[in-house]
Parts: C-alpha cells; sequence; structure tokens
C-alpha cells in the first residue's frame, strides 16, 4: 500500500507535535518531516518529495501566504493551510485558498478542540493527496469568468413567475469554485443556499469575501432568516443549514445536531431539506469534493422535480461528490465548472416552467 507522504510546516514545535500525534497510528499517511519556517521547509519538499504540505499561516522569516505563492508558482503540490481561528487569520486563509490551497483546517482553540483536529486532519490529507493541483487551470477559469461576466453579463429572462431557489454544495476545491461560479451571477438572481465543508470562523470570512467580489448579497446563515432573491446564504461552520416553509415564506433553519455523512454542515441535510420544502422549483449544483456528501440529497431533489446539476471530473479538484451523485442516478447535467453559471441562469426559465 502505498503511504501518503506528508511534510508539516509551523513555527511552533508545540504544533508540530500534536499534528504528529494527530497522524501517528494512520497507516496509510507518513510524515516524512517536519519545518519551523519555509526556507527550511523550501529544502525538505525539494530534498523529500511529500505528496502533501501543512503550512502555518503565520510564521517569521516569511510569511505562509507568501511561501504557498512560490509553491504553486515552482512547485506544485497539494497544500492545507493549517491557521488559527483569529478573524485576521481566518481572512488569510481564505485568500490562500483562492492561491491555490486546496483545504484549510484551524488549529485548537475557542470552539475548536483537539479533539476536532485529531478527527478532521486525516480525511483532509486523504482528500488532498487526490486533488488535482492545477493552479493554471483554474486561474484559466477564473479569467473566463470574469472576461464573460464583463462582456456579457447573465440576465434572467423574465423575472415573473412562482419563487425559486438554488441549493449548491461543494468542499475540497469548493471555495475556488464557488467564487467562479457565484461571481457571475446578476444582483436580482433568485435566493442561492451554500453548504460548503468549512471550519467555524472560516466560514464568516469567505462569506464577506464573496460578498466584496460577488453581485448578489452574500452572508452567513441565520436561524430564522426569510430568503430574499438577490441573497447568498452561506452554512456557518459546524452547523446544518434547512430550508424549512411553505414556498411563499421560505426560511432558514440551522441548527447543530450529528454529523451526516460525516459533515456539519452536511450537502446531504441542506439538499433533502431543499427537496421537501421547493420540490420543483428548486434547481441544485454539487461541486468538487471528497466523499459522498450530497448525493443522497440531490437524488431527493431530482425526484422531487428539481433540476440538477453536477461539475465534470475534469474541472474539479477532487472529483468524488459529483461522481456520487451521478452514480446515484441524481444528476440531470454535467459541466465543466465555466458553463455552471449560465446553465443556473437557464433553469430558472425551465423551473418556471415545471411550476406552471
Amino acid at each position: 500500500m502505498k503511504r501518503t507522504r506528508v511534510l508539516i510546516v509551523d513555527d511552533s514545535a508545540i504544533v508540530r507535535r500534536l499534528l504528529e500525534d494527530c497522524l501517528r497510528g494512520e497507516t496509510d499517511i507518513e510524515v516524512v518531516g517536519t519545518a519551523p519556517d519555509p526556507f527550511v521547509a523550501r529544502d525538505k519538499i525539494l530534498r523529500l518529495e511529500p505528496d502533501v504540505v501543512t503550512l502555518d499561516i503565520e510564521m517569521p522569516r516569511m510569511d505562509g501566504l507568501s511561501f504557498l505563492k512560490r509553491i504553486m508558482r515552482y512547485h506544485p503540490l497539494p497544500v492545507i493551510i493549517i491557521s488559527s481561528l483569529g478573524q485576521a487569520s481566518s481572512r488569510i486563509a481564505i485568500e490562500a485558498m483562492r492561491q491555490g490551497a486546496v483545504d484549510v483546517l484551524a488549529k485548537p482553540g475557542g470552539p475548536y478542540s483537539v479533539g476536532d483536529l485529531r478527527e478532521s486532519l486525516a480525511a483532509k490529507i486523504r482528500a488532498a493527496a487526490g486533488a488535482r493541483v492545477r493552479a493554471e487551470a483554474r486561474r484559466s477559469d477564473v479569467e473566463r469568468s470574469t472576461t464573460r461576466g464583463a462582456t456579457a453579463p447573465l440576465t434572467i429572462a423574465g423575472s415573473a413567475g412562482p419563487p425559486r431557489v438554488f441549493a449548491v454544495g461543494s468542499s475540497t476545491g469548493g471555495t475556488q469554485a464557488l467564487e467562479v461560479v457565484l461571481t457571475e451571477l446578476p444582483a436580482d438572481f433568485p435566493p442561492i443556499l451554500v453548504a460548503q465543508h468549512i471550519p467555524p470562523v472560516f466560514s464568516a470570512s469567505f462569506a464577506r469575501r464573496l460578498d466584496e467580489v460577488c453581485q448578489m448579497h452574500v452572508q452567513e446563515a441565520a436561524d430564522g432568516m426569510r430568503l430574499a432573491p438577490g441573497n447568498i446564504y452561506i452554512a456557518p461552520g459546524d452547523y446544518h443549514t434547512l430550508l424549512r416553509g411553505p414556498k411563499e415564506a421560505w426560511r432558514l433553519e440551522v441548527k447543530s445536531g450529528p454529523k451526516v455523512s460525516y459533515q456539519r454542515p452536511s450537502v446531504d441535510v441542506l439538499f433533502e431539506s431543499v427537496a421537501k420544502a421547493a420540490g420543483n422549483r428548486a434547481t441544485g449544483v454539487i461541486l468538487t469534493g471528497m466523499g459522498s456528501d450530497g448525493a443522497r440529497g440531490m437524488r431527493s431533489m431530482r425526484d422531487a422535480g428539481a433540476h440538477t446539476i453536477a461539475q465534470d471530473e475534469h474541472s474539479c479538484v477532487v472529483f468524488g461528490m459529483p461522481r456520487e451523485a451521478i452514480a446515484q442516478g441524481g444528476v440531470v447535467e454535467v459541466l465543466p465548472l465555466h458553463r455552471i453559471a449560465t446553465a443556473m441562469a437557464a433553469s430558472c426559465t425551465e423551473c418556471r416552467k415545471r411550476s406552471a
């Protein structure tokens, strides 16, 4: 069995030892080295050839974001950001994922415990090891999206009609993919609910980042919120988000509870609630991510008459979640990332026809 080789980069000896301890006993993962700063890490990347790097954001001599940019330019490989829970650090972590990091994990502190880190770290490393690290491809997707948005903005033909709602699920690589899709949508687009696998605090920073670049208003979901056109609602880290209420007065339920498909927020929980509350007035979208979360819920949405879209394998960082959704028969369209926003806009017309 081939073991995933991991290099841990953090200026704190305590954190380096903690991460090593969290991975001890994982038979398919081997920590091949540690580094206290990017200069030592650079030499060890070249010498040890790790499959995955875990990278701290705040380090002496060179900060983690600057080092990540160099990695992605000269020696691209999967990088997981390990960051503190402070707002400043979480903003930098979100920027790191825009620069090519495949995922983010929180250092223990506040609501996030050592047990949470131990539970998540190995799974994140496995997902990262199978990720497509193609910074140039992701940049071309963003450029293609931005160019088309600037020259031919998406519109919704005929705004009148019954209310509609969109549900989007994603995981590894999802923060980049969501930005590509959501920045193309017009300000008057129907409400969108997003379940992205992301730790607490980071979800708030992610929502603020999207709000800066999207035409729609982006915010973290809160319990009891009423849905309104022109708004995107991001499920808070460590909480499930569900759609409730009649079609004329949809509202959000945000709650804790057991993990579903090993996740909280769970895409399955979101999609299944949308299937029940919205039926054929909904569209579901599943993007890049490891595992099967969302596959069962997307099948429920399709069975309820919703239109469903999955990101194709070539444009995914990890093709796990879309593959499972396709295999379970829940997907109507399979599209490259840069075509998904257009398909979402087109589905508004189809949704009106089905609801008439």
